[in-house]
């Protein structure tokens, strides 16, 4: 994640460069930070997740979308771009300038990148977590077979868990179903060449 050149931007300046570039940027505290295309593995994994997700909530009342819905957050003015969503039940869309917004996300995945890690998992998070609908937050290593899980408790306060391993699971709490991280990680070929290639959507 890179700012652009040092300076103060209005949010409308934002919203005109989103619009008209092909690359991914993100506002936070009036600057514009340029979100660097993503690697192979990155992509897969989104799409992985997509997929796994579609298939399995196929015929329920949730709704699923992909890096290009932005999520409106009032802590963070005036919205974050997330790798995956979901909405249990019907979206609520506000408009922004011809941006679309998410109003009302129940679980919002990220893909962690080495220049967006500690952002996604500070900022970007406090962000969400002031979103009332919003109950899971899941956050995807790119590097290894590692996901780590924030659950909403009644109490407000959020439970991590840490995932890890290929033949592991992870129960999504928000949406009622079990993902396999031998799913998620459907052909990603980790950095590490000791490290396997899943060969399986099943596996």
């Amino acid at each position: 994640m890179t700012a652009l050149a040092k300076r103060k931007y209005t949010v409308e300046e934002y919203i005109e460069l989103l619009k008209n570039s092909d690359e991914r940027f993100e506002y936070f505290n009036g600057e514009i930070f340029s979100m660097a295309a993503g690697k192979v593995a990155h992509e897969d994994i989104a799409s992985n997740l997509i997929y796994s997700l579609r298939d399995k909530l196929k015929g329920l009342n949730y709704r699923i979308a992909g890096g290009n819905l932005a999520i409106k957050t009032v802590k963070a003015w005036p919205f974050r771009l997330p790798d995956v969503s979901v909405v249990c039940g019907e979206r609520i869309i506000e408009e922004m300038q011809g941006i679309d917004m998410l109003v009302n996300p129940t679980l919002i995945i990220e893909v962690l990148s080495p220049t967006t890690k500690g952002y996604d998992q500070d900022a970007k998070f406090l962000a969400y977590q002031a979103i009332e609908s919003f109950k899971e937050y899941l956050l995807v290593s790119q590097n290894s077979p590692h996901v780590i899980q924030y659950v909403r408790q009644p109490s407000g306060k959020w439970l991590r868990s840490d995932i890890i391993g290929l033949e592991s699971t992870v129960e999504l709490e928000s949406v009622g179903v079990t993902l396999s991280l031998g799913e998620i990680y459907w052909m990603v070929t980790f950095p590490d060449p000791e490290s396997p290639v899943v060969g399986s959507p099943q596996t």
